[in-house]
């Protein structure tokens, strides 16, 4: 019996699969591994305790692991997959495929077919593949200038919408949304908030997007349908690129990412929108488990197909 882990690395949670020749047996999570967000120290502590976690939960050691794979934001390109893989191999002797999110994504969603992968996360990026191998992307340009539609853009795009409104009403301080952005951040006025959004180092505005998933305030339902919109359109940019219109009648489309997980809203505007823009998409309700691609592609290199 061969044994192998697929992990998915971002910058919110880390979660290691553990799964035999055919079978998933057992995940673990741990904390964030994106090294641009958290430094090499934080990300290599959490991809140890996921995979220290894991196994112990499928009654394994990490010497019993045959090959594992690695998905992670960022983390294709060379310099940052070289660091991720001798992090993963001080704790596993067996090689170790290190590759971007959107590559396990598309993997759980749509294993070796076609379709397109939008990943709402920390980040967000859509990417697909035609049935011919070709690949394309949009979006995913970073937190700091795009992203649009991430939990880091909601919970920026929130905080800007409060102090907006605060330009014409004196109540814009005293809403649901804007108290809930207060607790978080610890501060008591528009202008400590103000204040807190434009510190360097930057906030960590993604935590904030929770608060912005369960508030029922109208600013963080605008925020929200904004968010879904804007990911419909990175995903009608890479159909339109991947699949002409006079070839192809249907587009497979699957979501993975938090925000997509926890925000029926950002869900719904993101379905209403796509379809308005194309209608060949054929969205899947269910939100994909990039693990579960991770696990697949490490069985597969493994020598073990799916």
């Amino acid at each position: 019996m061969s044994y192998y882990l697929g992990i998915d690395g971002g910058g919110t949670k880390t979660t290691c699969a553990v799964g035999d020749d055919s079978r998933l047996l057992t995940t673990a999570t741990a904390g964030a591994s994106n090294i641009v967000r958290v430094g090499e120290t934080q990300a290599r502590e959490s991809l140890r305790k996921s995979v220290m976690q894991a196994c112990v939960a499928a009654g394994i050691v990490p010497s019993d692991v045959s090959r594992v794979c690695v998905g992670g934001s960022g983390a294709a390109h060379p310099e940052l997959a070289a660091v991720v893989r001798s992090m993963v191999g001080e704790t596993v002797s067996c090689p170790v495929d290190v590759v971007g999110d959107m590559e396990v994504a598309l993997e759980a969603a749509f294993d070796t077919g076609p379709g397109v992968i939008v990943i709402a996360g920390t980040g967000s990026i859509a990417y697909g593949r035609d049935d011919r191998g070709k690949t394309a992307r949009a979006g995913g340009f970073g937190f700091a200038i795009g992203d649009e539609g991430s939990a880091h853009w909601i919970g920026r795009t929130a905080v800007n919408s409060v102090l907006r409104a605060s330009d014409s009403s004196d109540d814009a301080g005293e809403s649901s949304l804007a108290k809930a952005l207060f607790k978080l951040w610890g501060v008591t006025s528009l202008m400590d908030l103000a204040r807190a959004a434009n510190s360097i180092p930057p906030p960590d505005f993604a935590a904030l997007s929770p608060a912005v998933f369960a508030s029922e305030d109208v600013i963080a339902g605008e925020v929200l349908r904004r968010a879904g919109r804007e990911l419909a359109n990175i995903a009608a940019v890479v159909i339109e690129r991947l699949f002409p219109r006079e070839s192809v009648d249907a587009v497979p489309v699957a979501m993975t990412g938090g925000v997509f997980r926890h925000a029926a809203m950002v869900r719904e505007a993101f379905y209403n929108e796509l379809c308005a823009l194309e209608s060949r998409a054929q969205v899947i309700t269910q939100v994909v488990d990039p693990v579960e691609g991770a696990l697949r592609l490490a069985r597969r290199a493994g020598g073990m197909g799916k």
